[in-house]
């Protein structure tokens, strides 16, 4: 038995050619257009367009999965464009020369895992609060930037192996009181951190009742208010706080108390690369890469070309 066909069915057949012959994301940018770049006086639905709409809105839907689903894959499967994040600056691991170009222990160690793995990479500065969520938004790739693995962000990213085991440490003016670190000696003190990261955590923690506690944005900034007498000390990883004060001005400051690399919630496991949850491959190929420049010497060479010295053995 032939039925007729309804009034509706004019408007499905035009979407679906529509979507057919111009895929999807022309529906997109065709809506786009509509909505952006023209106005029309509004007038009721007829039941013919309101189909229309729909089936339109069901066309939004299917874009955007398959465009997410175009994005998720890019680096894995291809590999053929790998976006790092950093922040800077964090001397010696990441910085800018006065060209404006990238450099440091992380950058140059990121380069030679991208090209042991065949893989090209570009870099992508980001401050540091909105590093993991711009990881989860897709605007990079991976996060290579002196990034602690710990229980709490292995809730959100996958990590490679570490690539270096670095301790913290309090650094304080030449001339301070400061030598033995506790809760007594830093009663009141104005110590400076880099905000979010897990030195701002720990002494947030550990003597956030009894010191007070100014964050940055970077430690170049906590330099420039030590610098100026508005802190009493400061408190980064071990390399940061040699190569941001004490290199630059070694009579000027020193290391207070012994190298902190526990407890282990906060200090973890040393310095991964951060990577969404869902690309083990990407992460299985630095990783690879990684053990590969550990054994024919181009670690060695790096770390000894930031750090003057050979690395610890279980580095090499």
């Amino acid at each position: 038995m032939n039925i007729p066909p309804t009034s509706e069915e004019p408007a499905i057949h035009h979407v679906a050619r529509f979507v057919h012959v111009h895929g999807a994301t022309s529906v997109v940018q065709s809506m786009c257009r509509v909505g952006g770049a023209r106005r029309f006086r509004p007038h009721p639905f007829t039941r013919t367009e309101s189909i229309m709409k729909k089936l339109l809105t069901v066309s939004v839907l299917a874009a955007s999965v398959a465009l997410g689903a175009g994005v998720a894959t890019t680096a894995s499967a291809a590999g053929d464009n790998v976006r790092i994040a950093t922040n800077v600056p964090y001397k010696p691991m990441e910085y800018t020369k006065p060209d404006g170009t990238l450099t440091g222990f992380d950058i140059d160690l990121g380069n030679a895992l991208c090209k042991q793995a065949g893989l090209h990479c570009s870099w992508v500065q980001q401050d540091w609060n909105g590093i993991i969520p711009g990881l989860m938004a897709r605007k990079y790739d991976a996060i290579m930037s002196s990034m602690t693995i710990n229980d709490a962000r292995k809730k959100h990213v996958l990590f490679s192996t570490p690539y270096i085991v670095v301790p913290s440490a309090f650094f304080v003016p030449t001339g301070s009181s400061l030598h033995k670190i506790d809760a007594a000696t830093l009663k009141g003190k104005k110590i400076g951190v880099q905000r979010g990261t897990v030195q701002d955590n720990y002494v947030t923690d550990k003597y956030g009742n009894i010191a007070i506690i100014k964050r940055y944005q970077n430690a170049d900034d906590v330099a420039v208010d030590m610098s100026a007498g508005r802190l009493d000390a400061a408190f980064f990883d071990q390399i940061t706080g040699q190569s941001t004060l004490i290199d630059p001005h070694p009579d000027k400051y020193r290391q207070a108390g012994p190298d902190i690399t526990g407890p282990k919630k906060y200090f973890g496991d040393g310095f991964g690369i951060a990577f969404r949850k869902n690309e083990q491959g990407l992460a299985k190929k630095f990783d690879k890469a990684l053990k590969a420049v550990r054994d024919n010497g181009t670690y060695a060479r790096i770390y000894k070309k930031y750090f003057h010295k050979a690395p610890p053995a279980k580095d090499k």
